[in-house]
């Protein structure tokens, strides 16, 4: 008997037939021997018309309220699921995060799973129930009701896969696994049979929608191998493990594009010490996440300085540094909407070269301008225009020779 976590997006779970498609899933798993806990996300829309919602009353909304709203969307499809499971005379229940032991820090909206107490998932598998938990959410153990942020239901799979220490980790959704590329904009991708946890943490953080960034962190950390495939199908998706010798034999293992991603510029910017350190950390305080950062020489006593940021914390950011500057007496801030990021991702890049000149070599043939350019071990990151984004993703991908039989 194996113990299993299958986690299942908001496609999968979208309306009634696909709900009862689940619970089919999950009671063959069951039938066969196994302990399952499933992970679920509201179902497909549900939180942006809450979002909406939100908006239409208070266009700044209060976090806290936004948690509390936001997390009804799991707590509809757990129930859905467990009515479901009934039905095909399946003992199960349904449990919010707090019910199953999610304690997080109080940072409402983007919380962190600070620990997981298992004891009652734990008594209701001894009992042969399957137990249907509300991703995205835990409680900050005061009883507020605490989300992590989009995508948090991987993370919410992944935490208790850890904590249950369960033999394996399925995270269902509406592809096949992960693929060298977006298919939708690069038509030729094809799916990896395996990636390393560094390469799916680089993919996922840098555009790719399969998986949320922070639950891949998390599975890295905590030795979670995990399986990304589709819940319309049977077919093998892609497996996400420890990095082994084997893997750096492929230079580059896929291309991300982000067109989540927005520019700010601050202008005669204060040249003197500290003057970059006090704007980023007004906007850590912010709670803004900052990526790519480029900052001019400065002449005549002022410089230019560049960063990116999610197009989510564009107001947050802009507000942030506009008061910094008003502090200071200088400087003027602009934001630019319409980029893109793309990216190529491989830990082989650790030991070859040539990966940087065969990248901007084929944008420059492209006539794709870069705007910026940021590196790590394992990728390297260009900032474009987004209209450019397609094309680009197209071209880079056939440059690399990511096509054909992985």
């Amino acid at each position: 008997m194996a113990r299993i976590v299958q986690k299942y997006g908001g496609t999968s779970v979208g309306d009634i037939d696909r709900i009862k498609r689940v619970a089919a899933r999950v009671k063959k798993t069951r039938d066969a021997g196994n302990e399952v806990v499933v992970v679920v996300s509201a179902r497909s829309g549900v939180t942006n018309a809450l979002i909406e919602r939100a908006l239409a009353i208070n266009p700044v909304p209060e976090d806290r309220e936004m948690d509390m709203l936001l997390a009804v969307g799991e707590q509809e499809t757990i129930a859905l699921m467990a009515m479901a499971l009934h039905a095909l005379e399946v003992p199960a229940v349904s449990r919010t995060g707090s019910q199953a032991g999610i304690v997080t820090d109080p940072a409402h909206t983007r919380a962190r799973i600070i620990k997981i107490d298992t004891t009652r998932v734990e008594e209701s598998l001894e009992k042969g129930e399957v137990v249907i938990v509300a991703g995205f959410q835990g409680s900050d153990g005061r009883e507020n009701i605490t989300t992590f942020g989009r995508g948090g239901s991987d993370l919410t799979a992944v935490a208790l896969a850890a904590a249950l220490t369960a033999d394996l980790c399925q995270i269902y959704t509406d592809v096949e696994g992960v693929y060298t590329a977006d298919p939708r904009l690069v038509p030729d991708a094809r799916k990896l049979t395996e990636v390393s946890y560094d390469e799916m943490l680089e993919l996922a953080s840098l555009g790719s929608k399969v998986m949320q960034a922070r639950s891949v962190e998390f599975a890295k950390k905590y030795a979670v191998p995990f399986e990304v495939r589709s819940s319309f199908n049977e077919v093998p998706g892609t497996i996400v493990k420890k990095e082994v010798e084997s893997m750096e034999d492929v230079v580059v293992r896929g291309v991300a594009v982000d067109l989540n991603q927005a520019k700010v510029l601050v202008s005669n910017l204060v040249d003197k010490p500290g003057s970059a350190a006090r704007i980023f950390q007004a906007l850590a305080d912010a709670g803004v996440s900052v990526d790519m950062i480029v900052q001019n020489i400065g002449r005549n006593g002022v410089a230019n300085l560049t960063f990116t940021v999610p197009q989510s914390d564009t107001r947050r950011a802009e507000q942030t540094v506009t008061a910094l500057l008003k502090e200071e007496g200088s400087g003027e801030v602009e934001i630019f909407g319409s980029i893109a990021k793309v990216s190529v991702v491989g830990v082989g890049m650790r030991s070859h070269s040539g990966v940087a000149a065969t990248l901007f070599s084929a944008l420059a043939e492209a006539e794709v301008n870069i705007q910026l350019i940021s590196t790590s071990e394992i990728k390297i990151s260009v900032v474009i225009e987004s209209e450019a984004a397609e094309q680009a993703a197209r071209t880079v991908h056939d440059a690399f020779n990511l096509s054909g039989t992985d």
